[in-house]
């Protein structure tokens, strides 16, 4: 009875009539062919890398700014019209890019290393070598192939997140060991102070050239997402007021116009489910809320432990508290350190962190005087409170798996 109920399902959904045109152009892989309110950053962009395509090394980039600004599209942009441009005129010019996010790829320098090693036909042990080994072999590989190299690193702040800064010292100095070939770092970073607590000399030679990306303001985001309805669904779906709805979230998440793009294909796909023949404010709401859920399992699935420490200890005092204070909760941190086998940072590492997730919306703090005492920030959370057992859940497993 189910399989046929399923069979059913199905059958009728292929006939079905969608909402959508192309539901792809709502997905953050895609690449519109017209990149709104980013020329100056394009032309930046690109006459900066400009040099490669002779064979000159360009300024190593640093790229940073709020997330759905633009800065992975743009940069892309650029690096596809490059890489066109090398391939018609056989120009050896080799890019790779690389999201520093993904478990697998970039958890730790030598995973890194092995990785971009690959895009030069050297196939490494998954573990085993010694550092110093890895990074050899993949100097090797890159003299070998005697051609400029961009190496775009997206997301680099997890990655220093993860193994330090010490990489990034290694990446750039390697220039100084090649002479058939050359290498320029661009980083890209939502995070606009990671860099300002990275050691000089990476600070220095990593941010030769940087480019800041701005928040899309209303107006602009009123029209990128226009052309994105525009050519995602069909004509007269989506009702007054949604883009304006979907421009004020924008607004509260600081221009963020990846996390509207991608309201937009939820309530989309919300009203499909519902049999609507129109997209709503209403199924802006409901995307709203759905996204918000998934948003923190996310941040909290990704960080690296001594951040999933942190927060698991503001979790941990907010059950017992309405208010907390940083001095509590680097208390509760260095016992939780000692149960689980973690070296504990210092309380001023500690409070970075904690401005850092108060940065991506999972807290917010206040600073109070304590008058001859000093100040100290409390905290609040700012997630709904229906997802905190489970985010607390997840931690607690996240913390203890090996």
């Amino acid at each position: 009875m189910v399989k046929k109920s399923l069979t059913s399902f199905f059958e009728e959904f292929l006939y079905k009539e969608s909402l959508f045109v192309d539901r792809s152009i709502l997905s953050s892989s895609y690449t519109p062919q017209n990149i709104y309110h980013r020329d100056n950053e394009i032309n930046k962009i690109a006459n900066i890398l400009a040099p490669a395509l002779k064979q000159e090394k360009p300024s190593n980039l640093f790229i940073y700014g709020n997330t759905g600004t633009g800065k992975t599209l743009t940069v892309k942009h650029v690096i596809d019209n490059m890489g066109e441009v090398s391939r018609n005129k056989n120009i050896p010019l080799k890019i790779i890019y690389t999201n520093c996010k993904l478990k697998r790829v970039a958890d730790t320098e030598y995973r890194l290393i092995s990785q971009l090693a690959s895009f030069f036909g050297k196939t490494l042990p998954p573990t085993g070598l010694p550092t110093d080994e890895i990074y050899k072999a993949f100097y090797s590989a890159v003299e070998k192939d005697k051609s400029s190299v961009l190496i775009v690193l997206d997301e680099i702040d997890q990655l220093i997140k993860k193994t330090g800064d010490g990489v990034f010292y290694n990446l750039t100095r390697i220039n100084e060991e090649l002479k058939n070939s050359q290498i320029t770092i661009v980083g890209i970073s939502n995070n606009t102070t990671f860099i300002e607590n990275i050691d000089p000399r990476v600070k220095s030679s990593l941010s030769e050239e940087s480019i800041l990306f701005a928040p899309y303001n209303a107006l602009e985001m009123q029209k990128i997402l226009k052309e994105r309805t525009s050519k995602a669904f069909k004509e007269n779906v989506v009702e007054q007021g949604v883009i304006e709805k979907c421009a004020a979230y924008a607004a509260r998440e600081h221009g963020d116009a990846r996390k509207v793009i991608e309201l937009l294909r939820v309530a989309g796909e919300i009203a499909e489910r519902t049999k609507s023949k129109t997209i709503s404010t209403d199924h802006i709401d409901e995307a709203e809320e759905r996204l918000e859920k998934e948003k923190i399992f996310d941040i909290v699935k990704t960080q690296p432990k001594q951040f999933q420490a942190v927060l698991f200890s503001v979790l941990s005092i907010k059950n017992e508290k309405f208010s907390i204070y940083t001095g509590e909760i680097y208390g509760f941190y260095k016992k939780l350190c000692f149960k689980i086998g973690l070296r504990p940072l210092t309380q001023r590492r500690v409070s970075d962190i904690i401005r850092e997730f108060e940065m991506i919306g999972v807290i917010n703090t206040k600073t109070i005087s304590k008058g001859r005492y000093g100040r100290t920030r409390e905290i609040t959370l700012s997630v709904p409170p229906s997802v905190l057992p489970l985010t607390k859940k997840i931690l607690e497993d996240e913390l203890t798996s090996p």
